[in-house]
């Protein structure tokens, strides 16, 4: 893989850093020789990918996004070449159990970090991290294009979709004028899968929290189907666009998506069969029936094919490669422990970036 100089010596506030995506966005990025700066308000779950990768933070600070003054100042101070927002309430059954924080967190918690980029107005290049779950999803067999209707039936959903309207608004109304020095992107992607995400209610944290002590796990919905696909996925899309619109100010404003093929939708019996294949007596037990909780979408896909045109970028794994990954990395987690799996972190980023570049999937500018 050839070096990229998009990010070396530069300096990169990471919202949402301790989260699932924000730590392994924070440690690619100090690989690419980023002073990484994370800011979130705690660390959301025990154990946590984020506590085997912080030494590679250049700064870790604690704020909630909620908080107007404390995100300005902080953005105002340090001035970065490249946001990531990602700080977020991730988790569609809370959503249920507190939607006012869902929207506080996801809507309010973005305006804030525009306002204060619209306020600091440096140059800076933001990729703002919303969700596939931001469409009105009528279960399509087909993809969802970055132009079709926005909007959810459940708190996070519609919480995202109110997010990309922020968004736009803040586009239109502020960084598209000429006397602006920000640009700002729209990162969509979803049904993320890979080492070190224990957050509750997500099928693999779910099942591996049950194989680590000997126990079944239940599954409540076997044959949800979802484009399942590597946490790196996403983020090598989110990567790609923060270059691009550092290039190309065309960009400013556009949203991607990053996802798998079209094709490769697969069910959450298919994804758990798979990942036991690489955790040797792992099983699972079917609790459909039992199943009374708040009802998910039953398929969901996008078509990426703007980001191929305009990013050149696409999914590099496979299906089977993305449960093998995801397994080994758990694994050693649980029989060799922390080190060991923060070693396969950094070594997972390096291959990735190895096998994009001989797939030419995925361009580091």
């Amino acid at each position: 893989m050839k070096s990229s100089k998009a990010f070396n010596r530069t300096t990169v506030i990471i919202t949402g850093h301790t989260g699932f995506k924000g730590s392994w966005l924070s440690s690619w990025l100090s690989q690419l020789g980023a002073k990484v700066i994370g800011l979130s308000d705690k660390v959301p779950t025990e154990p946590a990918h984020y506590t085997l990768i912080k030494e590679n933070l250049y700064s870790d600070l604690r704020i909630d996004i909620k908080d107007s003054g404390a995100v300005f100042s902080i953005i105002n101070e340090i001035q970065p070449e490249f946001v990531f927002h990602l700080a977020a309430q991730p988790i569609v059954l809370e959503s249920y159990a507190d939607p006012l924080d869902t929207f506080n967190t996801n809507v309010i918690g973005t305006g804030n970090v525009l306002d204060a980029l619209r306020r600091s107005n440096h140059k800076c290049n933001a990729v703002m991290i919303t969700s596939d779950k931001c469409y009105d999803n009528v279960e399509w067999t087909y993809g969802y294009r970055e132009t079709d209707r926005l909007g959810g039936k459940d708190p996070y959903s519609g919480s995202k979709g109110a997010a990309e309207l922020l968004i736009h608004s803040y586009v239109e109304s502020y960084f598209k004028k000429p006397e602006s020095n920000v640009r700002v992107g729209v990162g969509r992607a979803g049904n993320v899968i890979g080492g070190g995400d224990w957050a509750p209610y997500r099928i693999i944290p779910d099942c591996v929290r049950a194989w680590s002590k000997s126990e079944k796990s239940e599954i409540r919905s076997p044959f949800a189907t979802r484009p399942w696909q590597h946490v790196l996925e996403p983020l090598s899309g989110y990567i790609s666009l923060a270059i691009a619109l550092s290039k190309n100010n065309k960009l400013n404003g556009e949203a991607f998506n990053f996802g798998p093929p079209a094709h490769q939708n697969h069910t959450v019996k298919e994804l758990v069969d798979e990942i036991v294949t690489h955790w040797e007596g792992a099983e699972w037990l079917d609790k459909s029936k039992e199943n009374s909780v708040p009802a998910e979408a039953g398929l969901l896909k996008l078509n990426c094919d703007k980001a191929l045109h305009s990013l050149r970028w696409q999914a590099t794994l496979n299906f089977k490669e993305t449960a093998k990954w995801t397994g080994e990395w758990y694994r050693t987690f649980y029989e060799n422990g922390p080190e060991a799996a923060n070693l396969i972190t950094q070594n997972q980023i390096k291959d990735y970036m190895t096998i994009a570049t001989e797939r030419n999937t995925f361009n580091l500018g």
